[in-house]
């Protein structure tokens, strides 16, 4: 019986999410300032949800990228850093990637004290998102292992 890759076509249809929901960040979310996010439950709960939602696709994503190679993690962060290192991450930036997933539990289980500092983090750290999922889309491209 031939091997099934696993969720084919599922990397690309969650890129997708993420680049509709980064285009909304960065259109609606990115000049906000501290004081605008304090005073409007509205904003907090549209940018807390479209920053897990990334963040989440993109742990789902590179699980599917680790599950189509055969390699086990532990937990998120480990799926974000191991995802990085397959694909030349250099150390410091893995665990900055790695961080992400810390991120999205404190958006995910609404840690209250942490959920501003969580959407700053994912917005210094997007750059290293992005060039994450473009090395993904490559390898998915190229069929590599």
């Amino acid at each position: 019986m031939p091997e099934a890759r696993y969720a084919k076509g599922r990397i690309t249809e969650s890129v997708r999410f993420i680049s509709d929901e980064m285009a909304e960040f960065d259109r609606d979310y990115t000049g906000i300032l501290w004081r605008q996010y304090q005073e409007d439950r509205k904003l907090q709960k549209l940018m807390d949800r479209t920053v897990e939602n990334i963040l989440t696709a993109l742990i789902e994503i590179c699980g599917t990228f680790l599950a189509d190679r055969g390699i086990a993690v532990e937990n998120y962060a480990d799926v974000l850093a191991r995802c990085a290192a397959i694909l030349g991450f250099k150390v410091t930036d893995q665990e900055k990637l790695a961080a992400l997933a810390v991120q999205r539990n404190r958006l995910a289980h609404r840690y209250l004290d942490f959920r501003w500092q969580a959407v700053r983090d994912f917005a210094s750290k997007k750059s290293l998102v992005v060039r994450l999922l473009k090395l993904i889309l490559d390898a998915e491209e190229k069929g590599d292992p």
